[in-house]
C-alpha cells in the first residue's frame, strides 16, 4: 500500500500532560515514520505511513492522556523528508496559543513510590511525574519546556535524565522531574528575627512535624504560596492562628491525610467525593459529622466545612507523620495578598508563624486554592486558583472572530478575563480590590498573562459602576495603550456568564441574577433582578421590592440596618416600634437617625440586594453578628441555620405584583409572617428554612409567570447568592417542573468571580465582525 506524508496540529491543553510519548507510542505500536514535537500553539506531528495507518492514529488521537484536552485537530499534506522512525523533537517557536495545564496533585504511582522505602525517592517531597506535579505555578514560558519552569536551576542527575529521556518511561519529558539528588531541598526555620536556625534537609520536615504537634503554627510553602498549618483539633492553636492574622470568624479550609480520615470527619455524596479526588484537589465544602468534629472555631456556626486531600508530595508525607487533620489557610495578613517567596514569608509572617517549612523550588506565580461545592448535583466552581486556572474556556461560536478582549471584572473576589480566537482565559482569584496590594497583584498578573499567552487586548470591558477600581484601573490602561472601552451592566454581565459557560448562542433567556448590589441603569443598587438577556444588551422584567440602605456601604456591613429597615417597610414605623424590644439585633441601637437618613434619602440608597435581604434575615433570628467580619457572613450563617431544620416547614410567602411595567417581588408578607411565627416559638433553623423555601417559591413562580409572557423556556442562574446550596437546591427543580431549561454555571464562579467572563462575551459579541 502507498504511503502517505501528512502533518497533524493538535491544539488544546496538549503541552505539559505527556501529549508527545502519547504520541510517540501510538507511532510505534502502528510503525509510522516522524516525529512529534511542541511549539508555541500545540503539537505538531509529522508522520509518513499507509493510509489506514494514519487514519487509526488520528483516531486515537481522541482519547488522549487524562490531563489533556484538545480542542481541534487540523491535517494537511507533507513531505516526507526521509525518516527511518519516529522520534519526539525538541520545541519549535510559534504563534503562543497552546494552553497551559494547571498544577495536578501528586498521582497514585509517585504516592507509592514515596512510601516505599527502597525508591530512591522514598519520602521525597518533590517527587512528580507526567501525570502530576507542579505546571502552571511553575511556567515562565511557552512552549512548555524546562529551560522554562522554575526548575530550570536545578540540574537532572543521570538518573533523572534517563527517566526524562526514555520515551517508555512515565517520567518522559516531565518538566519538574527531580530527586533527592538533583532536585529542590526543603529548609526549616524557626525562632524570631535575629535567632533562627535553619535546619536543611531531611530533618526539616521532622522539625515542622514537631511544631505542629506541640500546637503551634508553621507556614507551609506549597505550589502556588504559602499556608499558615496548626492542628485543626486544638480550639487553642486555631484561636491562636485567628488572633495574629486577625481572622475572626471566617471559615478555615482543612487537610485531611486521605478519604479515609476525611469520611471519619465529613459525610458527603458522590459529587462531593469526586470534587475531593480530581486531580486539581481543590477546597470542597462538605457537612461535617457531629459525632466526630475538628475544633468549633475551626468554621464558627458552619454546618459545613472546607475539606482538601494533600496535593503535593510534601502535604502526603507531612499528612502521614501527623496523622490527624491540619488547618490550611492562606499565609498573609489580613486582606493582603498570599505570601509566596521565602524571603516574603519570613518578613511578612512575622509574629503569625512560630516556624517556617519553606523550599528552594521559586514560584512564578500566586495561586490561591480553588473552592467547589456541588449545587444542584454537579460540582461547581466557587473560586477558581490552583488546580484549575488556567485552564480556557470556549466562547460561543458566534465570538470565534471577535476582536481580543479584556475584561477587568469586579471590586470583590476579583479576577480578570483575556479572549483571544473563541476562547476566554480567566484568571485565577487576586482578592478584593479595596486593597491597594490587590490592585498591584492583578496588574502584574495581567502582565504575566499577556506575556505568557501572547495576548494583546483591542476592548478593555469594566463594570458600569462608577466608583469601582477595577472600572478606573482598566480606564487607565484602555488610554494608555489605545484600547476601546466597553461598559457592561453588572447584572447583564452576570447572566451572560452562565450563558457564555453553557455555549448559549440561541437568541435571549431569562436570567435570574442574585448577589449582594450592583449598580444598576436607573442609579439604583440592583441584587435580586428578573431580566431577559441576550449577549447584546438586558431588560428588566421584575425585581425585588426597594428598600433604602441606611448609612449605604455600612448597612452592608450591620446586618441590623436592613432589618431596621425591611421591617419598617413592612409594618410602619409604629409597627417596628412595637416589636423592637423584642428583637435583640434592634434593642439599644440609635434608630431615629437611620430613619431620618431613609426618609430624606439622605446616605440611604435604595436597593433590590437578594444579599441585603438574606442580612435581615440573619438578623432577625439572631444568626448575625452587630458587624460582619467578612462579606457573606450573615449569609452564610443564615443558610447553616436552614441546614439545621428537623424536616420541612410551611414556606414563608412573599408577595407578587405589578410595580409599573415589572413585576415585583414584595417581601412585607414574609416579614409579618416571620414575626409571627417567632413569636409562637418556631425555632431559628425552621425559620431560616421556611425563607429559604419561601424566597425558591416566590422566584420559581415569577420566573413561570416571565416564561409565559415572553414565550421563553430557558432561565439562566447567577449572581453570589447562587452559590447557597438551600436556595439553589429547592430553586432549581421548582424551576424544571415549570418546563424551563436552568443554566447555571459550573467551570466559572457564579458569583463575581466569573463577573469578568460575561464582560468578555457582551464585549466580545458586541464588536464581533459583521
Amino acid at each position: 500500500m502507498p504511503e502517505c506524508v501528512e502533518e497533524i496540529l493538535v491544539t488544546g491543553l496538549v503541552q505539559g500532560v505527556g501529549f508527545r510519548p502519547f504520541v510517540w507510542r501510538l507511532a510505534q505500536k502502528l510503525e509510522l515514520r516522524g516525529y512529534v514535537s511542541n511549539r508555541g500553539d500545540g503539537v505538531r506531528i509529522v508522520v509518513a505511513g499507509p493510509p489506514d495507518r494514519l487514519a487509526a492514529l488520528v483516531e486515537e488521537l481522541a482519547s488522549p492522556p487524562p490531563r489533556a484536552r484538545i480542542e481541534a485537530i487540523r491535517r494537511n499534506m507533507a513531505q516526507d523528508e526521509g525518516w527511518q522512525d519516529f522520534t519526539i523533537q525538541a520545541s519549535q517557536p510559534g504563534t503562543v496559543q497552546a494552553g497551559i495545564v494547571a498544577d495536578m496533585a501528586v498521582c497514585p504511582a509517585c504516592i507509592a513510590e514515596i512510601a516505599d522505602k527502597k525508591n530512591r525517592r522514598y519520602q521525597y517531597a518533590f517527587t512528580n511525574c507526567t501525570d502530576c506535579g507542579p505546571r502552571f505555578s511553575i511556567v515562565t514560558g511557552i512552549p512548555y519546556d524546562r529551560n522554562r519552569t522554575t526548575m530550570a536551576a536545578f540540574v537532572m542527575c543521570p538518573a533523572c535524565g534517563a527517566e526524562y529521556a526514555n520515551p517508555q518511561d512515565r517520567r518522559f519529558h516531565a518538566q519538574p522531574v527531580a530527586c533527592p539528588v538533583c532536585g529542590p531541598q526543603l529548609m526549616f526555620v524557626s525562632g524570631s528575627k535575629g535567632s533562627r536556625s535553619p535546619v536543611v534537609g531531611d530533618m526539616a520536615l521532622a522539625h515542622a512535624v514537631s511544631s505542629l504537634l506541640a500546637g503551634q503554627v508553621v507556614a507551609i510553602k506549597g505550589i502556588g504560596g504559602f499556608h499558615l498549618a496548626c492542628l485543626a483539633r486544638s480550639e487553642v492553636a486555631v484561636a491562636a492562628l485567628r488572633t495574629r492574622k486577625n481572622r475572626p470568624a471566617r471559615p478555615l479550609a482543612v487537610m485531611v491525610r486521605d478519604m479515609p480520615m476525611a469520611e471519619a470527619y465529613a459525610c458527603f455524596c458522590a459529587g462531593e467525593r469526586q470534587a475531593l479526588e480530581d486531580v486539581a484537589a481543590p477546597v470542597v465544602l462538605v457537612r461535617q459529622r457531629r459525632e466526630q468534629s475538628f475544633a468549633a472555631n475551626v468554621a464558627p456556626g458552619m454546618e459545613r466545612v472546607g475539606l482538601l486531600l494533600p496535593y503535593t508530595p510534601l502535604h502526603t508525607v507531612l499528612m502521614r507523620k501527623i496523622g490527624q487533620p491540619l488547618v490550611m489557610s492562606s499565609a498573609n495578613r489580613s486582606g493582603q495578598p498570599q505570601v509566596v517567596h521565602n524571603a516574603e514569608a519570613l518578613e511578612e509572617l512575622q509574629g503569625i508563624a512560630d516556624a517556617w517549612l519553606m523550599h528552594d523550588r521559586p514560584i512564578a506565580r500566586r495561586l490561591d486554592d480553588s473552592v467547589v461545592r456541588v449545587l444542584a448535583g454537579q460540582p461547581r466552581v466557587l473560586r477558581r486558583g490552583r488546580g484549575l486556572a488556567p485552564e480556557p474556556l470556549a466562547l460561543p461560536v458566534l465570538m470565534a472572530k471577535s476582536p481580543p478582549v479584556l475584561a477587568m471584572g469586579g471590586d470583590l473576589k476579583a479576577a480578570f478575563c483575556l479572549t483571544q480566537g473563541g476562547r476566554a482565559l480567566l484568571s485565577h482569584h487576586l482578592g478584593d480590590m479595596a486593597q491597594l496590594a490587590t490592585e498591584q497583584a492583578m496588574l502584574a498578573a495581567l502582565a504575566d498573562y499577556r506575556m505568557l499567552f501572547g495576548q494583546t487586548p483591542a476592548i478593555v470591558a469594566v463594570d458600569a459602576h462608577p466608583g469601582y477600581r477595577s472600572r478606573a484601573v482598566g480606564q487607565k490602561l484602555a488610554e494608555s495603550q489605545g484600547w476601546l472601552l466597553e461598559t457592561v451592566w453588572h447584572h447583564h454581565a452576570h447572566i451572560a456568564a452562565t450563558m457564555a459557560e453553557s455555549g448559549w448562542g440561541q437568541g435571549p433567556v431569562l436570567g435570574l441574577a442574585l448577589d449582594g448590589t450592583g449598580y444598576g441603569p436607573d442609579g439604583t443598587l440592583w441584587g435580586c433582578e428578573m431580566l431577559v438577556c441576550d449577549y447584546a444588551q438586558m431588560t428588566r422584567l421584575g425585581r425585588l421590592a426597594t428598600v433604602p440602605m441606611p448609612g449605604g456601604e455600612t448597612a452592608a456591613r450591620e446586618p441590623w440596618r436592613m432589618l431596621l429597615t425591611h421591617l419598617d417597610n413592612a409594618l410602619g414605623v409604629e409597627g417596628t416600634g412595637l416589636v423592637q424590644a423584642q428583637l435583640r439585633a434592634l434593642q439599644d441601637r440609635q434608630v431615629d437617625v437611620l430613619r431620618s437618613m431613609a426618609r430624606v434619602g439622605v446616605n440611604a440608597p435604595l436597593t433590590s440586594s437578594a444579599g441585603r435581604l438574606f442580612d435581615a434575615m440573619a438578623a432577625l433570628v439572631d444568626s448575625a453578628p452587630p458587624r460582619l467580619t467578612y462579606e457573606g457572613e450573615a449569609a452564610m450563617q443564615l443558610e447553616a441555620l436552614a441546614e439545621r431544620a428537623e424536616g420541612a416547614c410551611a414556606p414563608l410567602e412573599f408577595g407578587l405584583r405589578m410595580c409599573g411595567d415589572l413585576l415585583e417581588i414584595d417581601p412585607a408578607p414574609m416579614w409579618r409572617a416571620a414575626l409571627l411565627r417567632l413569636a409562637e416559638g418556631v425555632t431559628a433553623p425552621e425559620l431560616a428554612w421556611a425563607f429559604h423555601a419561601g424566597l425558591a417559591h416566590v422566584l420559581a413562580k415569577a420566573t413561570g409567570q416571565l416564561a409565559r409572557r415572553t414565550g421563553l423556556g430557558t432561565v439562566a442562574l447567577a449572581g453570589g447568592v447562587m452559590h447557597n446550596g438551600v436556595l439553589v437546591g429547592m430553586l432549581v427543580p421548582l424551576l424544571q417542573a415549570a418546563g424551563l431549561r436552568v443554566l447555571l454555571p459550573a467551570h466559572v464562579p457564579a458569583g463575581d468571580g466569573g463577573l469578568a467572563v460575561g464582560q468578555a462575551a457582551v464585549a466580545a459579541y458586541r464588536h464581533r465582525p459583521a
